[in-house]
């Protein structure tokens, strides 16, 4: 059997993905997002993130506030976006081939 050795500088803390995740996710839990944090998060245009994403039939079922989702959509002038970020963290991650797959 090799034994191998990898040092870790004291700077750094050596833990388990699961653990790392759940330190990230705790971050966002309760934390809202507006259209500007949300495109700060992708580096994605308003544009992009309506046509790819908030707009389209599909997602919007699943994001939408009024269908169970998490995503307030805009009702009229002066309204806004808002996000709950942790769920839509996880709404990204899930669904990146769906959103960036070419038709």
């Amino acid at each position: 059997m090799i034994e191998v050795k990898i040092p870790i500088p004291e700077d750094f803390v050596l833990i388990p993905k699961e653990a790392y995740e759940g330190l990230v996710n705790a971050q966002l839990e309760g934390k809202w997002w507006k259209m500007s944090d949300l495109k700060a998060h992708t580096n994605l245009s308003k544009e992009v993130l309506e046509s790819k994403i908030l707009l389209r039939p599909r997602f919007k079922q699943v994001l939408d506030v009024n269908c169970g989702g998490f995503v307030k959509y805009p009702t009229g002038k002066g309204s806004h976006w808002l996000f709950l970020a942790s769920e839509m963290t996880k709404f990204l991650n899930d669904y990146f081939p769906q959103i960036f797959a070419e038709k």
